[in-house]
């Protein structure tokens, strides 16, 4: 029983064995779908997409109200002639509410979506470096292909160049110290196919961890395209014109300084006077304590905070001077897109 469920164990294992020799080499379309669908720093940044326009719904919202009761008037030292401890007892209810001026919830909610519009351009800059380093690891691990290839192809040869010195040398028309020589130099190829190997073994587990794919072997994983260079078909003064066009660390610094603005505009509203209006209703539990007798009152008052010391005088700086920094930010991104279309 034992030795026929080996035999099966063993004839399954060959099948897999058969399939994963048999997977046919990625390209460069089906290794970057599985980059984007697997890497987990780009899916990470994808949700800090999602977190900045959580911030919006945060930034947006109102103050809440305030309710409050209270029962005052309480006689607790001195019993009146009913023997009721709460015999002038009045309950007050009351509710507040913070009144935001200069358009302070607009601001927030702006300043929001700005991080919003930064945080994507972020994301997209980064996959647009990740896809970059995934199409080196691509082109090396081609040329570490092609390397190992001709690694061989040379071994093969140098073979063969041995195979006719050892009929020379059994002929008689070379010396054994030639053939010797020469059979020392077959060490350089060896070791060229070594090498060549081992950069290819290299290539390829840097490409699998781009992919985040741990469960294949790294040899079953190729890789097939062109391995050729092509010169750009456009000038440079227009590959510049793209960059800024598209080039999204350039658009993130623009949308910084954006942002920037608006939170001045944000610091210079937070200087002001939010009023608080309250409304009010109060029954007393003895109506004719009070002179005339009240049953029921209203009331209503405005509280507003003097702001004689605090007016935001370091956000309103700091804001605009962050201003300045961004545009500096933005003027450094473009030299540097410049420099890398260059």
């Amino acid at each position: 029983m034992r030795l026929g469920w080996l035999i099966v164990g063993c004839v399954f294992e060959g099948c897999l064995a058969a399939n994963a020799a048999a997977q046919a080499p990625l390209t460069w379309t089906e290794v970057r779908a599985r980059f984007e669908t697997n890497n987990p720093t780009v899916r990470a940044g994808q949700l800090g997409i999602d977190e900045a326009r959580a911030d919006e719904v945060t930034a947006f919202l109102r103050p809440n109200p305030d309710v409050s009761v209270t029962n005052d008037q309480m006689n607790l030292f001195k019993t009146p002639a009913d023997g009721s401890r709460i015999h002038n007892l009045v309950t007050i209810g009351s509710v507040s509410y913070l009144r935001e001026r200069a358009g302070k919830r607009e601001l927030r909610r702006d300043s929001a979506q700005g991080a919003t519009a930064i945080a994507t351009s972020s994301q997209a800059d980064l996959v647009r470096t990740l896809t970059f380093s995934l199409r080196g690891a691509f082109v090396q691990l081609l040329q570490a292909k092609a390397f190992l290839a001709l690694a061989q192809a040379e071994l093969t040869d140098y073979d063969r160049v041995l195979a006719v010195s050892r009929d020379r040398l059994q002929a008689g028309d070379i010396a054994q110290i030639d053939f010797d020589r020469l059979q020392l130099q077959r060490v350089q190829y060896e070791s060229d196919v070594q090498t060549a190997t081992v950069n290819l073994r290299t290539a390829k587990i840097q490409l699998l961890a781009l992919l985040n794919d741990q469960r294949t072997p790294v040899e079953q994983l190729d890789v097939t395209g062109p391995y050729d260079f092509s010169a750009p078909m456009q000038t440079l003064d227009a590959l510049r014109q793209i960059a800024l066009q598209t080039r999204p660390d350039l658009k993130a610094a623009l949308e910084a300084i954006e942002k920037a603005r608006t939170d001045n505009r944000l610091a210079i509203a937070n200087g002001s006077t939010d009023p608080v209006v309250s409304a009010d209703v109060g029954w007393p539990q003895s109506p004719e304590s009070f002179s005339p007798p009240v049953n029921l009152y209203f009331g209503a008052s405005v509280s507003i905070p003097l702001r004689i010391f605090d007016r935001n005088q370091g956000e309103k700086l700091k804001t605009a001077l962050d201003v300045t920094r961004h545009e500096r930010l933005a003027d450094a991104a473009r030299v540097l897109g410049f420099s890398d279309v260059d």
